[in-house]
């Protein structure tokens, strides 16, 4: 059975989590629908829920700065650019004005600098068994130093392959290369080679926020 979120309230509220901010996902604001079609990608097949609930997210850390809204859900969808045909979008919009900063979601090593037509300028980078993709973004990939690295001078970010990274550290800022038709980030999660549900893993990382805070004294 396909795991995903039928309906999600979020919002946006700045709280301490564990040594970094978290912009945690709340019932404040914005109201996510996904529709559900029938799915026959395996990477879409899987036990998201088992997999977003089974850590503590103690270190992690929301991706967007002055959140907006989601844009668009993980899975099927019809395409963005016009015509009828389906699509599988394998991670969640997250609109944010342009040249907002993106933050770095779990400690990990860039395993990647993107720079093509589909994710534009963007990043991979690896947390253990977790791979976090970063799309969408300003700047550009350059080779500098002889190693390749996502350039964005005018935000005042480089970030190379091989670069070791803190969550919760800027790595880019929102922007619109690639295919996009507006300002916002793709965020996509695959765990061991399988795509998962980032919403999943949002609402997993509020509630074990908010079970860490009922019990603090």
């Amino acid at each position: 059975m396909t795991k995903t979120l039928s309906r999600l309230q979020i919002g946006k509220k700045l709280i301490g989590f564990g040594r970094h901010c978290l912009i945690a996902v709340v019932a404040l604001g914005a109201v996510l629908s996904l529709q559900l079609y029938p799915l026959s990608s395996r990477a879409v097949e899987v036990n998201s829920t088992s997999v977003a609930t089974g850590n503590q997210w103690q270190n992690a850390s929301f991706p967007v700065e002055n959140f907006q809204g989601y844009t668009s859900p993980f899975g099927y969808r019809q395409s963005p650019t016009g015509g009828y045909s389906r699509e599988f979008h394998s991670g969640l919009d997250i609109a944010a004005p342009m040249g907002s900063y993106v933050r770095n979601w779990w400690s990990g090593t860039v395993a990647d600098v993107i720079d093509d037509g589909r994710c534009g300028t963007g990043l991979v980078i690896q947390s253990g068994d977790w791979e976090h993709i970063y799309c969408h973004m300003q700047g550009r990939a350059q080779t500098v130093q002889g190693r390749r690295a996502l350039v964005d001078r005018a935000g005042g970010i480089q970030i190379w392959e091989g670069q070791q990274i803190m969550a919760g550290t800027r790595i880019g800022r929102v922007g619109m290369t690639g295919r996009s038709t507006g300002p916002h980030l793709h965020w996509g999660l695959r765990y061991a080679d399988e795509w998962y549900d980032p919403a999943l893993v949002l609402r997993a990382m509020y509630g074990e926020q908010r079970r860490r805070i009922s019990q603090q004294p």
